[in-house]
């Protein structure tokens, strides 16, 4: 199409000859190298290699992080994922020499700082989540569900119970039945509610012996609270089963309330959303698990422990659990992130944490009030750090969720998150987080404003200044969709192309 800018590989710009770095054969002789590689060492083929000078390589990278969108560059309001701007000082304190020059397999006696604040992260997240026991050894939320999940599998096993279902909402994120699936168990999705809560009546059907875990985020994928979570937790707890806590979005409860409080057994964090460590694209995740004192014992490890030596020195070790489940990753986890979020922690205290929920639960209710009018909001007028919105009575003038997403690039916005959860058709869900302004968040609303004030085939044609316009999606919605969660059953939703589909509930 006209309006798309040439992208060019690496071998395009090749020239032969080019050299990024040129060894003159002297200082390869004198470093006691030979400048040619011993005939019994080449293979019998030569690869096809871009020949390029160090200018060229730098620029094509460069070039191409210009193209991307970022939380430094644009408003990233994808509901469920809190993209919001990490501070810039605690990129340069999880930088210092100290932290990023320790190598992964030192003992631990040489690396007492580290292990001091690594053991100083672990007693922060247990206080903040009023579960005592904690791993940090996860690599990103849904290993740290996973590991969670392993957690307990381990806990019933050691009773001789053999416990084979983990329930949970049908607004729940994918990852939670996938990684339920991943453990051996078999799941169980309660049917959607019209308050968009958890169907209390549904949860009762299926509780018995054989539960071993109920899984659900709080607040929930749609943004609400679950009022019910006391009396949720009971239930579980009356046929002996567990309560897991996705903690995906903790940064709308900092401060305010603790899932130990109301009733969670193990709950992971996020560190990469609610501690703002680079997420996505822009980093690696971080997902420590924290538990009740009872499961601590069966953690994946190494966790970090904290001693004292005959001289009454404070000595820091990293072992594993006396029963734990094992290693799930390599050494003790993703640290540049949980650094990150220990700075994180430090500079606001606990003060400044609850004011990020405040603030996130402010910023996410306003944008909710300045959409709610051309926008349809299935599940009421208030909402915790998130909400949906449903632009499924646009289809009748041809316009859909996605139509919006794209549009809202050429505006220069990053859209929110569609088609999620799926309990709501054309769902867009939305989450400013607490790191936006009102003058940020008023261009939002007022540029969705616009753009349903537009014409509908420049709407479905957009976007139209993006280096790669959309694929076709009329076939993609045609192809058939498989299900990695052992749903029971599936419940009709819209495809964005108007295509009436039959499709599992989680994609």
């Amino acid at each position: 199409m006209e309006n798309q800018i040439a992208l060019q590989l690496l071998q395009d710009l090749s020239v032969p000859g080019r050299r990024a770095t040129a060894f003159p054969p002297e200082e390869l002789a004198e470093a006691g190298t030979s400048s040619q590689i011993p005939d019994e060492h080449r293979a019998d083929h030569t690869l096809s290699l871009p020949e390029l000078s160090e200018g060229d390589i730098v620029r094509h990278y460069v070039s191409l992080s210009q193209r991307n969108m970022s939380v430094d560059t644009h408003f990233y309001p994808l509901g469920s994922c809190t993209m919001k701007y990490n501070p810039k000082r605690h990129e340069r304190w999880a930088g210092m020499n100290g932290f990023i020059n320790a190598h992964p397999y030192a003992e631990a006696g040489d690396i007492q700082g580290l292990l001091a604040v690594l053991y100083e992260m672990q007693e922060m997240l247990g206080e903040i989540a009023g579960l005592p026991s904690v791993s940090l050894h996860p690599a990103a939320g849904a290993q740290g569900e996973f590991a969670a999940i392993l957690t307990a599998s381990a806990y019933f096993a050691s009773k001789g119970e053999d416990r084979k279902t983990v329930v949970f909402p049908a607004s729940a994120h994918g990852t939670n039945p996938a990684s339920a699936a991943m453990a051996g168990y078999k799941c169980v999705q309660l049917k959607p509610s019209s308050t968009g809560l958890v169907n209390l009546d549904d949860l009762k059907q299926h509780l018995s012996e054989e539960v071993a875990v109920f899984m659900i985020t709080n607040p929930n994928t749609i943004g609400l609270f679950e009022k019910d979570i006391q009396k949720i937790s009971e239930m579980l707890h009356d046929v002996g089963g567990l309560v897991y806590i996705d903690g995906a979005n903790m940064n709308a409860i900092l401060g305010k309330t603790r899932p130990g409080d109301f009733g969670g057994d193990m709950m992971h964090y996020n560190v990469h959303k609610t501690f703002t460590g680079p997420h996505g694209a822009g980093g690696p995740g971080s997902g420590p698990i924290a538990v009740r004192d009872f499961l601590g014992d069966y953690l994946p490890g190494p966790i970090v422990t904290r001693e004292t030596d005959a001289h009454g020195k404070t000595v820091y070790k990293m072992s594993k659990p006396p029963k734990s489940v094992g290693q799930l990753r390599s050494f003790i986890g993703n640290i540049g992130i949980l650094l990150r979020g220990y700075f994180y922690i430090r500079t606001l205290g606990g003060v400044g944490l609850r004011e990020v929920s405040e603030h996130a639960v402010l910023n996410a209710n306003y944008l909710l009030s300045q959409l709610k009018d051309v926008l349809d909001v299935p599940n009421g007028d208030r909402c915790m750090h998130e909400f949906v919105a449903s632009a499924a009575s646009l289809k009748k003038k041809g316009v859909t969720a996605m139509d919006i997403a794209k549009r809202l690039l050429d505006y220069g916005f990053h859209a929110p998150t569609v088609y999620f959860p799926l309990v709501i058709p054309e769902a867009m869900m939305m989450e400013p987080t607490e790191t936006e302004s009102k003058l940020t968040l008023d261009r939002f609303a007022d540029t969705i404003k616009n753009i349903l004030a537009e014409d509908p085939e420049t709407l479905r044609a957009a976007p139209h200044t993006t280096p790669v316009t959309r694929p076709d999606e009329v076939k993609a919605a045609r192809e058939p969709v498989l299900s990695y969660c052992p749903c029971p059953t599936p419940f009709e939703v819209e495809a964005p192309t108007g295509v009436k589909e039959s499709v599992p509930s989680y994609i």
